[in-house]
């Protein structure tokens, strides 16, 4: 099942994702369906608070990545949470199915230790560099209540507010099912 990608304006994307148990009902079926979703509106990556759902879950998946070294990453990420951003902070440019149209120069850490479980919660503590920190790093902000744009200056802030303001309208378009505020 394709779900509708929550947009700029809902509240479940400015709350706390909280933690869920192996018991969580029926996630085996929310997995495959954000995935599915994911496919759907072409994205690399979906949090579940994009899907209106107020929990710790993320899926990633790279295949639509022309790095060959990164398409192959696919990764299920259950209560992750960032331990430790090193490294040099780099900007570069970002977008979001939850702010369609929007794409600007994001700064996070080059690198980043994450403890997460995967689908059947086993535990794991990684670290990751370069694009894929990026990913995780932009996929953990949306279980945390923020969003890219939080990331940006108060002057592109205010650049994009009429953007912003279409997208809460529900006046934008685009290629994927989405619940706006209106």
């Amino acid at each position: 099942m394709i779900y509708p990608i929550y947009t700029y304006g809902q509240p479940v994307l400015r709350k706390v994702a909280v933690p869920i148990s192996a018991d969580y009902l029926h996630l085996k079926e929310v997995i495959n369906n954000m995935y599915e979703t994911l496919y759907h509106s072409d994205g690399i990556g979906l949090a579940a608070p994009q899907v209106g759902l107020s929990i710790r879950l993320i899926v990633i998946d790279l295949v639509a990545v022309s790095d060959e070294t990164l398409k192959d990453f696919k990764k299920v990420l259950i209560n992750a949470e960032i331990l430790e951003r090193t490294g040099e902070e780099i900007k570069e440019e970002e977008g979001c199915l939850s702010l369609p149209g929007i794409h600007e120069l994001v700064p996070r850490s080059n690198q980043i230790t994450i403890r997460y479980c995967d689908e059947n919660f086993k535990e794991y503590t990684e670290t990751y560099e370069g694009f894929l920190a990026r990913v995780i790093q932009h996929e953990y902000d949306h279980i945390e209540g923020n969003l890219f744009v939080d990331h940006i200056s108060p002057i592109r802030r205010q650049l994009i507010r009429g953007k912003l303001t279409a997208i809460t309208k529900g006046t934008v378009s685009c290629s994927y099912k989405v619940k706006t505020l209106k």
